[in-house]
């Protein structure tokens, strides 16, 4: 991690930034789509284009504006320039490294619009022209919650027999409807297979779900949190779990949540750091997270404890 660094202009170390959130179906360029829908004659869904201008739509808006990203993931070229647009992304705004989430059963499976083995050079295609831009990258897998556990344990028959070093973590997302010690068993064996664990909760679901996450589904990273009530921040700050937060994206998606808990978070001493979460259809970077932040309140030293915290914690940087 050190060899990312900088030194500051008065000596200090500063930590490398890093994205420590986005989805890989969330995240292609606009430009990319429009052309890409054109050259397809396909419409674009009217979510996607009221998303683009900056206006909120309800859930179910911003579920089908990612499914239609989602829909032209269907070679490993494309595949490559959906990594390619979160390096691009990351690198305008400074950053040096991002955690990225991708739902290869979803693609491969589910719709059957792309060989794993597509989706597999695609990747490693983009990884490595990551690299090339000074770029530290990984993938963690992503499962669906309300699809189930039996979901969970097809998704780690798909990917474990020959598993790409660049995939570190498991995890799930979807909407939080199926309990996760019942997922606690799907955890367990991709911990075996040496995957780092990680849950989206508090975000479509109650805070009660994050508790339930780290005790019952025995899970180490968090995403999003932001329903945590004040036992559970105690709980996450004790067992230092790191928890992804994305404020542009929590905006957008859980505006009930307000004012927004990274404040809160913070002064409760949780790892928190900043992620993009879906950039591609919620637009924002780097730059536009840490401005909101700022604009919570957050002084200098509250902003450095992000960024000190996104380095740490980030799994692109893990060993």
């Amino acid at each position: 991690m050190a060899s990312l660094g900088v030194i500051g202009m008065n000596g200090p170390f500063v930590p490398p930034l890093i994205d420590r959130h986005t989805h890989l179906e969330g995240s292609l360029d606009p430009d990319w789509v429009r052309l890409e829908s054109e050259r397809r004659g396909l419409g674009l869904p009217a979510s996607l284009e009221t998303l683009w201008s900056g206006s909120p739509v309800p859930f179910e808006g911003f579920i089908e504006a990612f499914l239609f990203g989602a829909s032209l993931l269907d070679s490993r070229e494309a595949v490559r320039e959906a990594v390619l647009a979160v390096a691009r992304r990351t690198t305008a705004s400074g950053g040096r490294g991002f955690d990225l989430w991708a739902s290869p059963h979803f693609l491969v499976v589910h719709r059957g619009q792309i060989s794993l083995e597509d989706f597999w050079l695609g990747m490693e295609e983009g990884f490595s022209i990551a690299a090339a831009l000074g770029l530290r990258a990984c993938l963690v897998v992503d499962a669906v919650n309300h699809f189930g556990p039996r979901h969970g344990h097809a998704v780690l028959d798909l990917v474990l027999p020959e598993l790409p070093i660049f995939v570190k973590g498991f995890s799930t997302g979807g909407l939080e409807r199926c309990p996760f010690r019942d997922w606690a068993p799907v955890f367990e064996r991709a911990r075996a297979a040496g995957l780092l664990i990680a849950a989206h909760a508090g975000e479509s679901g109650p805070g009660s779900n994050v508790r339930a996450a780290v005790l019952e589904g025995g899970v180490a990273r968090i995403i999003h949190g932001i329903r945590a009530d004040a036992e559970t921040l105690e709980l996450l700050a004790e067992r230092r779990i790191p928890v992804d937060v994305c404020p542009s994206s929590n905006q957008a998606l859980a505006a009930d949540v307000d004012p927004h808990p990274l404040p809160r978070m913070l002064l409760a001493g949780v790892r928190c750091a900043l992620g993009t979460d879906d950039p591609g259809v919620i637009p924002c970077d780097l730059a536009t997270e840490a401005t909101a932040a700022r604009g919570m309140g957050l002084d200098e030293q509250a902003m450095a404890r992000l960024r000190q915290n996104g380095a740490e914690d980030a799994w692109c940087l893990a060993d």
